[in-house]
């Protein structure tokens, strides 16, 4: 996104950032995170929410890969951010290694499975995975370790009620292997999306002084970060900006921070 004319600051792209750092991922995670090594997930169209949870996870110790703590230790939440919203708005591509169970098979003990992660494994909820389109090897690979005992109580209760052999693992992988979905996010261009609802209430031309809502236009982008921030977290008193607030990680909130601090007062 251009600076804006008479802008006082540089804007900051949370997607151009995540484009950045994802270029360290691709030798494993493939080009735009559409993997097609066995066994090694394709964070392309991934839900944003559920990415950053997976990573504090590796950092955390909650996942055992060796290569991935390694790789992102030195990794801040604005940068977690970035990825996320820069994988989640990659498109997917049809997966390129061919699963070893019966997908018909695999649809027919997927009913529990739906009521989290959606029909046919497209989630509609930041914080769930989509398992639509993913490896199938990984996929076996994940359910056997919540068989195992990987700590999440949810799952281990569906994987105990569903999977009762290797065979079921490998005949539901086959089936969300073989389904598609699109982008979960549109990355390229949220900041000016999300500009573009703040300037309903929050632009010179409306008439908001009686509501007390300030043009912030040009304000101090230290400021434009403090407030989203306190409103996410209810430390500021506001249902409706809590709520708009709410989904906004660190690298939105600084994006659309800049964004507003770059643009002269009016």
């Amino acid at each position: 996104m251009a600076p804006a004319p008479g802008a006082r600051a540089e804007i900051f792209s949370p997607y151009d950032h995540g484009k950045e750092l994802a270029q360290a991922c691709t030798q494993c995670h493939g080009e735009n995170g559409n993997s097609a090594i066995p066994g090694t997930p394709s964070p392309s169209g991934q839900q944003r929410g559920y990415f950053v949870a997976a990573m504090q996870e590796y950092l955390a110790g909650a996942r055992e890969i060796p290569p991935m703590r390694s790789l992102i230790q030195d990794l801040k939440a604005l940068d977690f951010d970035s990825l996320a919203l820069y994988f989640a708005s990659q498109t997917p591509v049809q997966v390129r290694t061919p699963p070893r169970g019966d997908p018909a098979a695999g649809q027919a003990l997927t009913t529990l499975c739906a009521g989290c992660h959606g029909l046919r494994g497209v989630s509609a909820d930041s914080a769930t995975p989509s398992l639509a389109g993913q490896d199938a090897q990984y996929l076996v690979e994940a359910l056997k370790a919540y068989r195992a005992g990987r700590k999440h109580a949810a799952m281990q209760r569906v994987v105990a009620a569903v999977i009762k052999s290797d065979s079921d693992a490998e005949n539901i992988a086959a089936f969300y292997a073989i389904q598609l979905r699109t982008a979960a996010e549109r990355g390229q261009t949220l900041v000016q999306d999300i500009a573009d609802k703040c300037n309903r209430c929050h632009s010179a031309g409306v008439d908001n002084q009686s509501l007390a809502i300030p043009n912030i236009r040009g304000q101090d982008k230290d400021y434009l970060m403090t407030a989203p921030r306190a409103y996410r977290e209810n430390r500021r008193d506001s249902s409706a900006m809590h709520i708009m607030t709410l989904p906004y990680g660190e690298s939105i909130i600084e994006g659309i921070a800049s964004y507003y601090a770059s643009q002269a007062p009016k």
